[in-house]
């Protein structure tokens, strides 16, 4: 299933390119994130404000274009443990810092309205998981997850603004100390982009 969505997205990506349109700038915003919790006694907090800052490029044509970003991106969640606690406290936070890297195929309407949506890449930097008391408890993070955005945009003049969900494809973490869990990361991500060329 990945092969095919890497192939679709070349292919889509091979014949966007023939045309002339590019675009190329800055990119920062900011998300709202809450932990998704599937398995184990652990109950997701409320959502958590997190930002990022980063590059993108646009590069389409005939109202089609594919949008690659490269961001650093800080986001954070909470969450309860309901049973014998690991490490002796019931609330957790877990911050993550994340290299992301979403590629976005979209179409416009209008001439500024945008629809789009496309897989994310996220590499681990160094996430972290800290106890009530802010005792960092150990954790294994996994190096690479997958994931989705959709959403829709507003280009007026230089700047780029778009509002996109995320979701999660893989897990973040498929343990917690001795806790089997399956933590994945759901947010809102609203960002500005400026077109330098």
């Amino acid at each position: 299933m990945k092969k095919l969505l890497v192939i679709a997205l070349l292919m889509l990506s091979g014949g966007i390119l023939q045309a002339q349109n590019f675009a190329f700038g800055p990119r920062a915003g900011l998300s709202q994130t809450k932990i998704s919790l599937e398995k184990g006694n652990f109950t997701p907090g409320d959502a958590e404000v997190g930002y990022h800052v980063g590059v993108f490029a646009r590069l389409g044509g005939a109202g089609l274009y594919v949008q690659p970003e490269i961001l650093y991106t800080q986001t954070s969640g909470t969450f309860i443990f309901n049973g014998p606690t690991p490490g002796g406290n019931s609330s957790f936070n877990a911050e993550f810092n994340r290299l992301d890297i979403p590629v976005m195929v979209g179409f416009k309407l209008f001439k500024i309205l945008r629809l789009q949506a496309g897989p994310i890449a996220s590499i681990d930097i160094n996430s972290k998981l800290k106890d009530a008391v802010n005792v960092v408890q150990e954790i294994d993070f996994k190096s690479s997850t997958l994931g989705y955005q959709a959403g829709i945009g507003v280009d007026v003049g230089n700047l780029y603004l778009d509002a996109k969900y995320e979701g999660g494809l893989s897990s973040v973490t498929d343990n917690i100390g001795d806790f089997e869990t399956d933590q994945r990361i759901n947010q809102w991500v609203f960002s500005v982009g400026f077109k330098l060329f």
